[in-house]
């Protein structure tokens, strides 16, 4: 199958086929999952053309890059989603531009995100990105520290802690794919059963959003199935 932005209405169809599957097939609602188009890299026009299709939550990872194109696309109703890691010197522009951060892993990170967060603006919505196999190339906290991280983040009076992240390693075999997916919606579980009242879990991309629908995912972040690869 041919893909990029000239394919995007049948790529963005096909990856909904997907997740739908995968929702019915673990037996959840098909709306309870979230597809997050990762625009990064990508121009202002295929954004526009996505949420043409229906789309409207976008992920970025640069915030220079995002900023051109939030500033270019404010004539639409768009949900910006920070995916990518946070540097201690742009959090300011993150906490003001961004409707979700996905990979806090520093409470300094947070508590620079709360500080800056402008007071007009709702609470800023904000994930713990777990590094489940100890990869040095990764962020993300321990499994064994996400507990005390949650909590101080939680006490963050600008921010409002929402669940889980992770970028688990690659693999091919299925059952790999569920095993490491399956190990954050046990941490987010463990959270919730001493009150934490999470309610997401973003986990999956192109090649294994099927995995991690079936072990919980509520948000999927999609880029290459739905604009091709990136140059």
């Amino acid at each position: 199958m041919l893909m990029g932005p000239q394919n995007l209405p049948e790529n963005i169809r096909r990856v909904k086929e997907r997740i739908d599957l995968a929702a019915a097939q673990s037996g959840r609602p098909v709306d309870s999952v979230t597809l997050l188009a990762v625009s990064k890299s990508q121009p202002a026009a295929s954004i526009r053309a996505a949420h043409q299709e229906g789309l409207s939550q976008f992920g970025e990872s640069y915030v220079q890059e995002a900023l051109g194109k939030i500033e270019a696309l404010q004539d639409l109703t768009l949900h910006w989603h920070f995916i990518g890691g946070i540097q201690g010197n742009k959090t300011r522009l993150i906490a003001e531009h961004f409707a979700w951060v996905h990979a806090v892993d520093r409470l300094r990170i947070a508590e620079r995100l709360s500080e800056q967060r402008p007071f007009h603006a709702p609470a800023l919505n904000v994930c713990l990105q777990v590094n489940l196999a100890a990869e040095a190339a990764k962020g993300g906290v321990a499994p064994s520290e996400v507990p005390a991280l949650a909590a101080r983040v939680a006490a963050l009076p600008r921010l409002r802690l929402r669940g889980l992240m992770c970028i688990p390693p690659g693999a091919a075999d299925v059952t790999q794919q569920r095993r490491r997916f399956a190990e954050l919606a046990g941490l987010l579980a463990a959270l919730n059963a001493g009150g934490a009242g999470l309610d997401t879990l973003s986990m999956g991309m192109s090649a294994d959003l099927e995995a991690a629908v079936r072990e919980g995912a509520t948000i999927v972040r999609v880029g290459t199935a739905l604009f091709g690869a990136r140059n």
